[in-house]
């Protein structure tokens, strides 16, 4: 069974920091792309960021710059370094592999 578990969400002040984790079990993602999806109150979930199995990279144009995906093998956990928060950031981040979904992590940014 395949489990992906969110943590590292908050309430932070617009311009700073946060960094999110995603513990994963019964998958290994180091062989599977990885990625961060995000979705506001009455908004569809949107695409953040996508890690791949080769180590590329894909981000949203609106984080671009300002957030960093990154894996670490050997804890099989992803991670999202969000730096210069902004408001309109603010949503409950999914962590995603293949078709499975964490339950999600609350971030929101004050203005």
């Amino acid at each position: 069974q395949v489990q992906l578990v969110e943590s590292g969400g908050g309430l932070v002040h617009a311009g700073g920091s946060l960094r999110l984790s995603c513990v994963v079990s019964g998958i290994s993602i180091r062989f599977n792309d990885v990625g961060w999806y995000r979705q506001a109150p009455g908004q569809q979930r949107e695409f953040v960021v996508r890690l791949t199995s080769f180590g590329n990279t894909n981000y949203a144009d609106s984080v671009k710059g300002r957030f960093t995906i990154s894996r670490d093998n050997a804890e099989n956990t992803a991670f999202l370094q969000m730096n210069s928060l902004k408001p309109e950031d603010t949503a409950v981040y999914y962590c995603n592999t293949r078709e499975n979904w964490g339950q999600g992590t609350q971030v929101t940014v004050s203005s």
